[in-house]
């Protein structure tokens, strides 16, 4: 069975030497969380009509190739829609660094509340991503070189977004239809960033998990690492001490003769090359998203994870049964990750599938989207490291021959000193995070005015909110759906108010 990581920040790299540590490139943030269990393969024609637009390849400039197009994905639903002579209201996911398709099949909330505002739900894919692929659709192409990747950014993506919504309510005579984006991680990060640019086209934004504040030096490069350290720690301290000192005796253990060969049969690694700084990599992959989906329900975003896995985890590795045999507990806590099922006979480390399209985030890491995440203290449950920015540099430079821009995204949207910025310049954002998640380091914690909203959830994992409702909520989940749906029912009434008034 197929490890099913993907070790490239924000699902890339798989890289390991001795001048970067194992957490210098942090796995992906996942985007879009599933209902337990139900990916919604058989009823997904239901879900979506799937339409193209011809979107402009480069909306910033005029020269001749500035005027080239390609086919962007969306999708639509209006099932539940009043109507453009109600003006009834349309609710826009902004699309997320993977095929927009997973991500509609999984954002439970739009499609639940739909029916109570009676919205048009549409679901647009980022460019380079899924089938929005410039360059005459073809993937290889589009991907060759610096000169074609270039022009794949979140600014790019947002101007598509302007404009595919402006050209989407023409076509359907809904003008006056109010529009409210939504998104989760990396899409999150584009829903309140479409609000303040283009406050115009969309009247408020739900942004959840989104850490726009991770960059630079806004947030601390051990805030990621430190927060995952704090979810294992809280639930036992036996399981944080072995996790932590875990590390050293794999280095150890694979320098000695027979010892790659003891590590293959103590992790039933299936027959490929292993080496500590894969293994390494697998288990971080493991402990991290492992951390970020710590629901309070059973969940299948990247793989079956049932409810709480963290504490799933840390009781496999204080299971009496492994004794002293350190190697037997991370095996029982890798197995929660990678084998809740129960039907992987072994492992396969060097598995680079990408079976959700994400693989054009390396290019955006290494360009635009500089978040140091790797930064670990002596605390951590990860081997003390610092931020090491000129291993990235590196990379990039091997990888696209290019060098990042890492002062760009605050240059462009801000987030220094953002609470006294946009008390006076924004409104209508709500930020949700989950204080188990990683990523919530970075994001925005407190309210910055009465319409720009942070909703903060002690016991709240990665976009969470976002989910499909189960019976089996908390109460605490419950309520934070609530005051969102409350919330944005007052952005509606404010601006239907407005619409007749003006």
């Amino acid at each position: 069975m197929a490890a099913g990581f993907l070790l490239v920040w924000f699902s890339f790299f798989t890289l390991l030497s001795s001048t970067v540590s194992v957490a210098e490139f942090a796995p992906k943030f996942p985007s879009s969380i599933i209902r337990p269990e139900q990916l919604l393969v058989s009823t997904k024609n239901q879900l979506y009509k799937t339409n193209y637009f011809t979107q402009t390849l480069d909306h910033f400039n005029f020269n001749p190739q500035s005027y080239q197009t390609f086919q962007q994905r969306y999708l639509i639903n209006d099932t539940y829609w009043g109507g453009a002579e109600k003006n009834a209201p349309i609710f826009v996911y902004t699309g997320n660094e993977g095929n927009i398709e997973w991500f509609a099949q999984n954002t439970g909330f739009m499609f639940e509340n739909a029916p109570h505002f009676k919205a048009l739900l549409v679901f647009i894919e980022h460019r380079f991503y899924g089938k929005s692929m410039p360059f005459g659709g073809k993937k290889d192409v589009a991907y060759s070189n610096t000169s074609t990747l270039g022009y794949l950014s979140s600014t790019q993506a947002l101007a598509d977004y302007a404009t595919l919504i402006t050209d989407l309510k023409q076509n359907l005579t809904a003008t006056d239809s109010p529009v409210v984006v939504f998104g989760g991680s990396y899409g999150g990060m584009l829903a309140a960033w479409f609000r303040l640019k283009y406050p115009h086209i969309a009247i408020g934004a739900l942004a959840s998990s989104s850490p726009i504040l991770n960059f630079g030096n806004l947030t601390s490069p051990y805030s990621f690492n430190n927060i995952i350290t704090r979810d294992y720690r809280s639930e036992s301290e036996s399981c944080y001490k072995v996790l932590k000192s875990s590390w050293q005796q794999i280095e150890d253990t694979a320098k000695q003769p027979g010892g790659l060969h003891l590590l293959r049969k103590s992790f039933r690694i299936c027959k490929n090359y292993i080496d500590a700084g894969y293994l390494e990599t697998w288990l971080y992959t493991a402990y991290v998203y492992t951390a970020m989906t710590d629901y309070p329900t059973p969940s299948n975003f990247l793989n079956p994870l049932p409810a709480y896995p963290v504490i799933q985890m840390c009781k496999a590795i204080d299971n009496p049964t492994t004794g002293n045999d350190t190697f037997a507990k991370l095996y029982g806590a890798a197995n929660i990750y990678y084998n809740h099922s129960g039907t992987a006979t072994c492992f396969n480390l060097n598995d680079n599938s990408d079976p959700h399209d994400l693989s054009g985030w390396g290019w955006q890491a290494c360009t635009e989207m500089i978040m140091p995440t790797s930064g670990n203290n002596k605390e951590s449950i990860f081997p003390a490291s610092e931020w090491n920015y000129k291993a990235r540099v590196t990379y990039c430079k091997n990888s696209f021959d290019i060098e990042p821009r890492p002062n760009w995204i605050t240059s462009e949207f801000g987030g220094h000193d953002i609470h006294r910025v946009l008390k006076r310049f924004g409104s209508n954002i709500i930020f949700f995070n989950g204080l188990r998640d990683p990523w919530s380091g970075g994001g925005v914690l407190k309210s910055i005015s009465k319409s720009i909203v942070a909703i903060v959830a002690k016991e709240g994992a990665h976009h969470v909110d976002l989910r499909f409702s189960s019976k089996e909520d908390p109460q605490w989940l419950k309520d934070v759906r609530k005051k969102e749906v409350k919330i944005i029912t007052k952005w509606i009434s404010q601006y239907y108010h407005d619409l007749a008034h003006f």
